[in-house]
């Protein structure tokens, strides 16, 4: 498939173009304050899951039981790692992103495009890293409900961070009415 040539830009990565979005008035405060949800919403199930572990004790009359398995190390990886992708995806200046404005520097496009790499990678490794933490810790063991609850929070944790990530990044992109573009 190929593009028309009055369509083409050389400067372009990817065939399609980000999204020019017009959400009207407020809603980029609501995309703002949707993410910031979505954010808490993920560590707060995480958390959760680790306090719940944390206090897992015997059921009253036996002494003996001791709960087969805890929140450890292991499963705050992947968290970390999805969160530090969040953080180094807003932070790239969007419209090095685009390539929209002269930098000055001919690599700073390039660089800006392998950070957001970077970023996405991250956040791609924590949810593969929570899934197979799910799987290969909690389900392959046959272990209760209530101790796979703690690889569910995991996966869930990094989904709605991914989710978090790319709604405050689309939402920071639209263009309000207070914002001017002035061009000499």
């Amino acid at each position: 498939m190929a593009l028309p040539r009055h369509n083409y830009d050389p400067r372009r990565v990817c065939i399609n173009p980000f999204p020019n979005i017009s959400l009207g008035k407020h809603r980029r405060t609501i995309g703002i304050y949707l993410a910031g949800g979505l954010f808490a919403l993920a560590n707060w199930t995480f958390l959760d899951a680790a306090i719940l572990s944390a206090h897992a004790h015997a059921p009253p009359g036996d002494a003996d039981w001791s709960p087969p398995v805890h929140v450890t190390f292991l499963d705050w990886l992947p968290g970390l790692c999805s969160l530090l992708g969040m953080i180094v995806i807003n932070l790239i200046d969007k419209d090095r992103v685009q390539g929209n404005e002269d930098f000055g520097d001919s690599r700073a496009v390039w660089r800006a495009r392998l950070f957001l790499f970077i970023g996405f990678a991250l956040m791609a490794g924590g949810l593969a890293g929570s899934v197979c933490v799910l799987v290969l810790k909690y389900i392959l063991n046959h272990y209760p409900e209530q101790f796979t609850y703690y690889g569910y929070a995991n996966v869930s944790q990094n989904v709605a961070l991914m989710l978090s990530a790319i709604v405050l990044w689309i939402s920071q992109s639209v263009s309000t009415e207070y914002e001017y573009t002035l061009s000499i």
